[in-house]
């Protein structure tokens, strides 16, 4: 949860370093962090995500632009595979904003994009497998009953949200197999860890509004620096997929608008290729347009020294293959 200082505040939170002891694991720093298994993988390239070692120092992206549009309700941007939910301030309240990784949907089982709202909550809910999951994983060789009770081997987890999207057949739910959260993995449901859905379920009133957004890059202007933060972009299916730069720089030509700002392209370029979720500064707010750009380091950039040095991280191969599950 973070405190606005004001409606106007763009950007929450702070990137954080953590050196590892013998026993972690990048899938429990993770969860720890509530960060999204892959979104800690992908900023420490070539860290085994299973065995780091002891005395590893890692990243830990916890700075986040807000997602653009209405600060009310629940949002989701697939690319982020991330959360806000927006409480309704009480008068002379402080505004405040709750974030938590999910994981979305895979391959045709997209989660649909757009306005929708909550229309039922249930703890301890059962699964009620559709005929679609059942015959996919009949084809697979591990049949599923017609309905999976609340319990330990529920996909569901403890707790389920029910949305009005696809005419109430997608949740934000729990889950039993945590390790995945933060990958496209769910058949277009919205899957939180454990601790995460618990927490946010009794503050999510029935009718709450809930966006389904697409924004794989995010900008905002702090003291006339532009910040730039670029995620995988995600295709029809729902799968994370390389980033298109010329098309990606064509976004951050729009998202800037008519503004003058001194773009450094060359490092922009950059940050889209890596597009690793941490935050950049790319340009400098600029009344003439022929200003120099910014340093390619940029010395804005909070704990510079770590967030300049990781690359875009290869799929590990011990990843784990996350149970099937809505």
């Amino acid at each position: 949860m973070y405190t606005l200082p004001n409606r106007d505040a763009t950007v929450v939170g702070s990137d954080k370093s953590v050196e590892t002891v013998f026993e972690d694991t990048l899938y429990d720093l993770a969860r720890k962090f509530s960060l999204g298994s892959e979104e800690l993988i992908r900023v420490n390239p070539g860290v085994d995500p299973w065995l780091p070692g002891a005395g590893k120092q890692l990243i830990v992206p916890d700075r986040h632009i807000l997602p653009p549009g209405p600060r009310e309700g629940i949002v989701v941007n697939l690319p982020e595979h991330r959360l806000y939910y927006f409480p309704k301030p009480k008068r002379g309240g402080p505004i405040e904003v709750i974030t938590y990784p999910v994981s979305i949907g895979k391959m045709d089982w997209r989660t649909p994009l757009g306005l929708t709202h909550v229309i039922a909550k249930q703890k301890d809910p059962s699964w009620y497998p559709p005929a679609s999951v059942r015959k996919e994983h009949a084809e697979a060789g591990d049949p599923l009953p017609p309905v999976v009770p609340p319990g330990p081997d529920n996909p569901l987890g403890a707790y389920a949200m029910r949305l009005a999207a696809g005419n109430g057949t997608y949740l934000i739910h729990g889950t039993n197999n945590p390790i995945a959260v933060g990958l496209a993995v769910t058949h277009g449901c919205i899957r939180m860890y454990p601790d995460d859905v618990a927490a946010l379920f009794p503050l999510i009133p029935v009718g709450t509004p809930v966006r389904l957004i697409n924004q794989p890059i995010k900008v905002a202007w702090v003291d006339g620096e532009l910040l730039l933060e670029a995620h995988p972009p995600v295709d029809a299916q729902g799968q994370s997929i390389e980033p298109d730069i010329d098309k990606f720089a064509e976004m951050l030509r729009m998202e800037v608008g008519d503004t003058t700002v001194a773009i450094h392209w060359d490092y922009a370029r950059e940050v889209l290729q890596k597009a690793d979720g941490v935050i950049a500064t790319v340009g400098l707010e600029a009344d003439d347009p022929n200003s120099p750009a910014p340093p390619t380091a940029p010395a804005s950039e909070t704990a510079a020294e770590p967030l300049s040095a990781p690359q875009s991280a290869p799929e590990p191969a011990s990843a784990p293959k996350p149970a099937s599950e809505p």
